[in-house]
C-alpha cells in the first residue's frame, strides 16, 4: 500500500502523430513531484499513462495500493500538455471518477486544470494546484494527513462548504531549484521507453530540465505552470543528474526540455567545464532563441559540450508577423544564427507557425522562401493556437465559442477567424513540407560536386516525387486561396 499514487493525463496513443514518431519521453514533472514527496517520508507510486491504451488501466493499481491520495500531476515541461488536448482531458476525467470510487482525495496539477479548474472540480476533483506544484502539494498532503485546515494553503483552488469556488494566491516560485531531489526515475519502467526508441531506429534519449520558466513575452505563448520567471539549476546539479542517468541506465543522449536553454550568463560555459571534469561525453538537443545564439563563445561552448541540434522558434520569415507576435527577434537574426550554427556542424531546426492574426499571402511566401534558402535540418509546422492567459487568446476568444481546443496535436484546426480556413492551412502544411524536402534534395544534389560534404542519395531520389507533387499543391492552394470561406 502507498500513501500517494501519482499519475498524469498524457497518453501518446491518443495522439497518433506523436505515437508514430516513436520518441516518447517520460513524465519528468510527475517524477519530480514523486521524488519530492518521497524525500518527505511519503510512500509513493507512479501510474505512468504515456504508453498505455486507456485510463481504465489504473484500476488494478488502485485496488492493489489503496492510496489515500490520487494526484494527477502533469508534466509541465512537455509542451504537449500546455495544448490542453481534449482527448487527454477526457482521460483525466475518467481517472478522477475511477479514483473517486476508491474514496481517494483527488488532487490535480496541470496546465488544463489551471485554465479550466471549474470543469475539473465539477468532475470530482477535490483540489486544483495552480502554478509550480511541489511545495503546495506537500503542504496539502501534510495538512490532510493531520486533519488540519487546508483553506489557506497557497496555490489551491477548491469548493468551500457553500459550494463556492475559492482560488488562493499562487505560491512563490522556487528560486533555488537545486533543493529538489532528482526525479524518481526508478518509479517507471524506462525499458519500455527504450524499446520504442530502438524500434524506430533511434538512440534512446531522456529528457532533462535545467531551468523553469521563460522571461520573454511572445503573446501567443502560455506559461500556466512556471510563468514569466527564469530560474536555473546549477551546472553541477545537471552534471550530477546526467552522470546518474549515464551510469544507471546507460543513457548518453538528452533532450534539454527547457523553454530556453542556457539563458543565464556563462551557464553554458560552466556546464561544459563540469562535463569535462566528470569525463562525461554526451550529445543533446535544445530549444533556444536566435538572438541568444549570436555569441560566438556561447556556440563554441555548446558545440564542445555535445550539442547536436537546436530547435529555434523561427515562427515566420515575415518581420511584420514576428513584430505582431511580440517575438522580439528579427528575420536577420534567424539567418545569422543558422549560419553560425551550421558553421559549427550543429543541426538547426525551425518551429514555424502559420495562421497568425492578419497574416497575408506575402507573409506566407516570405516564410517559405526563408525555409528554402536556409534549408534547416528539420522543421515543425503548426497553426496559431490560442491558449488562455495570453494576449493572443484575448484577441480571438470571441471566435472560440464552438471549439477552443484540439483533440490531438495533429489536428491543425483554425479555431478563430483567420485569413484562410483550416483546409487551406492543412494543404499549406503539406505543401511547405514538400518544398522543404525538395530544397533538401537540391542541396544534396549540389553536394555531389563538393567532396567536403556527404551526399544523401535517397533525398535526391525523392525529388522525382516532391517536384511534381509540390507543383500540383501550389496550384490547388491558389484555387483555395481564391475561394476561401
Amino acid at each position: 500500500m502507498v500513501d500517494v499514487l501519482l499519475s498524469h493525463s498524457y497518453f501518446y496513443k491518443f495522439d497518433q502523430k506523436q505515437w508514430d514518431n516513436k520518441t516518447p519521453f517520460p513524465p519528468l514533472g510527475t517524477l519530480y513531484a514523486a521524488s519530492f514527496l518521497r524525500e518527505n517520508n511519503y510512500n509513493v507510486a507512479v501510474f505512468d499513462t504515456n504508453l498505455i491504451d486507456n485510463p481504465e488501466s489504473v484500476l488494478p493499481l488502485l485496488k492493489k495500493e489503496q492510496p489515500r491520495f490520487f494526484v494527477l500531476y502533469d508534466d509541465g515541461f512537455n509542451y504537449l500538455t500546455k495544448m490542453c488536448l481534449t482527448a487527454m482531458r477526457e482521460a483525466a476525467f475518467k481517472m478522477i471518477k475511477i479514483a473517486k470510487s476508491f474514496n481517494c482525495k483527488i488532487i490535480i496539477c496541470s496546465s488544463d486544470s489551471t485554465d479550466h479548474y471549474e470543469k475539473y472540480l465539477n468532475e470530482g476533483a477535490d483540489f486544483i494546484i495552480q502554478g509550480e506544484g511541489e511545495i503546495s502539494l506537500k503542504e496539502l498532503i501534510d495538512a490532510l494527513s493531520k486533519n488540519e485546515d487546508t483553506t489557506l494553503i497557497k496555490g489551491l483552488v477548491f469548493n468551500n462548504n457553500n459550494g463556492e469556488i475559492i482560488k488562493n494566491p499562487k505560491h512563490t516560485v522556487l528560486r533555488d531549484l537545486d533543493v529538489l531531489p532528482m526525479p524518481a526515475w526508478d518509479l517507471i519502467d524506462l525499458k519500455l521507453y527504450k524499446n520504442i526508441w530502438e524500434s524506430g531506429g533511434k538512440e534512446f534519449t531522456l529528457n532533462i530540465a535545467t531551468t523553469r520558466g521563460c522571461p520573454y513575452k511572445c503573446n501567443w505563448c502560455a506559461k500556466p505552470i512556471y510563468g514569466n520567471r527564469y530560474n536555473s539549476h546549477s551546472p553541477e546539479y545537471i552534471t550530477k543528474h546526467i552522470k546518474y542517468l549515464s551510469e544507471t541506465y546507460n543513457v548518453n543522449r538528452f533532450w534539454m526540455c527547457d523553454d530556453i536553454f542556457g539563458l543565464k550568463p556563462n551557464w553554458v560555459q560552466k556546464f561544459n567545464i563540469a562535463l569535462k571534469k566528470e569525463n562525461l561525453k554526451i550529445s543533446y538537443f535544445i530549444q533556444s532563441r536566435v538572438d541568444l545564439l549570436l555569441k560566438e563563445d556561447t556556440i563554441d561552448a555548446l558545440a564542445e559540450s555535445g550539442l547536436e541540434e537546436v530547435w529555434v522558434g523561427a515562427e515566420s520569415g515575415s518581420q511584420a508577423i514576428l513584430d505582431a507576435m511580440d517575438k522580439d527577434t528579427t528575420v536577420a537574426q534567424i539567418y545569422e544564427a543558422t549560419r553560425l550554427l551550421k558553421a559549427k556542424n550543429i543541426k538547426v531546426a525551425f518551429f514555424i507557425q502559420f495562421g497568425y492574426i492578419n497574416e497575408t499571402k506575402e507573409d506566407i511566401n516570405k516564410t517559405i522562401a526563408m525555409i528554402k534558402e536556409l534549408v534547416p535540418d528539420n522543421i515543425g509546422i503548426s497553426v496559431s493556437y490560442p491558449l488562455p492567459g495570453t494576449k493572443f487568446y484575448d484577441k480571438v476568444k470571441d471566435d472560440l465559442q464552438l471549439k477552443a481546443n484540439w483533440a490531438d496535436s495533429d489536428e491543425l484546426a483554425m479555431m478563430f477567424k483567420g485569413t484562410f480556413n483550416s483546409k487551406y492551412y492543412k494543404k499549406l502544411h503539406r505543401f511547405v513540407h514538400k518544398e522543404y524536402r525538395k530544397s533538401q534534395g537540391l542541396d544534396n544534389l549540389k553536394s555531389i560536386f563538393n567532396s567536403s560534404k556527404s551526399t544523401n542519395w535517397r533525398s535526391i531520389g525523392l525529388l522525382l516525387y516532391y517536384i511534381p507533387t509540390s507543383f500540383l499543391d501550389k496550384i490547388i492552394l491558389k484555387k483555395m486561396q481564391n475561394t476561401n470561406d
